[in-house]
Order: structure tokens, then C-alpha cells, then sequence
């Protein structure tokens, strides 16, 4: 990983106001990403993880310190330019799926290259290939009521990279499945790293998949410990 990181994040502190006093939720986070990682924040409810995955993600600002993604500066940007950075090159997963539920596995992967504005005449090749690489090729008009757990969050993934992003942000991502669904997404996980040329920044509690990961950031009180 001789690499130049795509993202680099420098003294980063996040604070919120809350009855009327100064909440500090994030207390000077330094960390880097690179090309083909697969990079764990660990730590309980309350650490700050879900904080700082907003932050990567340009969904929110630091009040100190400095994001860059790509080269980009994403502590200087507004909202519009962070959005167009997003649409193009950051995929989401959240914890509860964020499936349409009326729409097969299928239609919500399309849904999300419509909403990309990739090309139409590239849509069914890429919504095949992005089922199939998260192993439901014979599940693809199943809607999420008629998927496991584990299925659902394959549909999520799918539809995550469909837009062939270069950063993954996934928010707690096996934390409703059970241990053997959880191996099978952090399977998925590595295989969409070599195939897809994506890095991946997820959050979790979890220990049992600790291992699979290139970087873990142990988080207590908004700081990394041991790092």
C-alpha cells in the first residue's frame, strides 16, 4: 500500500450544541484510506463512529480539522459540491438496508444508476453483473420482503457499487445478521475489493470479523486508542 491515500483525515473534532452546552463528539481523528482497503472503525454505540463514517462521506462537516477525498477538500466544500462528489464516487450502506420495498432486487440496483445518471444502454448489463457478484443471480425479481437478512444486505451492497464508486461507506452493516450471514457480507466485501477496485470504510462492534480487515481504528470517546 505504497499508494497515495485517496482519503487523509487530519485533526478532525466535531462538536454539536445540546441543551444549551458544547457536545464534543469527535476529538481530534487522524487517519488514512487506501486504494483496496478494507478499513474497520470498532467501537460501542456512542464513539463517535457513525460521526465520523458522515464525515468521510461528505454528509457532514468537521468544526476543526481537515477531510481530503481524492485530493478534494471536502472540510472546504459546500453541500452542492459535496453531493456531486457522492453521486459519482461514494457508495452507501446502511444498517437497515434503505431497500424501496415495492421494488424487486433488481429495480432498486436500476434505481440507483437512474438516480447516478449512468447511461440507460448500461443499466441492464451492470445491474446483472453487480447481482451477480454478490451471489443473487437467481434472486434478482425477489422484492426485500422475500429475501433474508443477509440477502436484503446483498441488494444494499449491489446497490451500493452500481455506480462504480471508488470509496464504500457502510454504516454497522452485519450488525442484524447473524454470525454466518455476517461472514457471508464480509466475504462479499473482499471479493468487490479485488473486482471493483473499491476501498471500503465500514463501522461495527463486532469482534468475530476484526480479522478480515487491513485496518482497524479502535474508538472510545471520540478518539482512536492504540492507533
Amino acid at each position: 500500500m505504497k499508494d497515495k491515500p485517496i482519503l487523509i483525515v487530519q485533526e478532525v473534532e466535531r462538536s454539536f450544541q445540546a441543551g444549551g452546552r458544547k457536545l464534543d463528539v469527535l476529538k481530534g481523528i487522524h487517519m488514512e484510506l487506501h486504494a483496496g482497503q478494507l478499513v474497520m472503525l470498532r467501537g460501542r454505540s456512542g464513539s463517535g463512529k457513525t460521526t465520523l463514517l458522515n464525515m468521510l462521506g461528505g454528509l457532514d462537516q468537521p468544526t476543526k480539522g481537515e477531510i481530503y477525498f481524492m485530493d478534494q477538500p471536502f472540510h472546504t466544500w459546500n453541500d452542492d459540491q459535496r453531493t456531486k462528489v457522492r453521486r459519482k464516487d461514494i457508495g452507501f450502506i446502511f444498517q437497515a438496508f434503505a431497500l424501496m420495498p415495492m421494488l424487486s432486487a433488481w429495480e432498486n440496483v436500476e434505481l440507483a444508476l437512474r438516480m447516478a445518471n449512468v447511461p440507460r444502454n448500461e443499466w441492464k448489463p451492470r445491474v446483472q453483473h453487480c447481482l451477480e457478484l454478490v451471489g443473487l443471480s437467481s434472486r434478482m425479481q425477489h422484492r426485500p420482503y422475500e429475501l433474508s437478512g443477509g440477502e436484503q444486505q446483498r441488494v444494499a451492497i449491489a446497490k451500493a457499487i452500481a455506480h462504480r464508486p471508488a470509496l464504500l461507506l457502510a454504516d454497522e452493516p452485519t450488525a442484524d445478521l447473524d454470525s454466518q450471514m455476517g461472514a457471508q457480507i464480509m466475504g462479499v466485501f473482499k471479493n468487490i475489493i479485488q473486482s471493483e477496485q473499491v476501498s471500503i470504510c465500514m463501522t461495527t462492534h463486532d469482534p468475530t470479523i476484526l480479522e478480515v480487515a487491513d485496518r482497524v481504528y479502535e474508538m472510545v470517546d471520540g478518539k482512536f486508542i492504540g492507533a
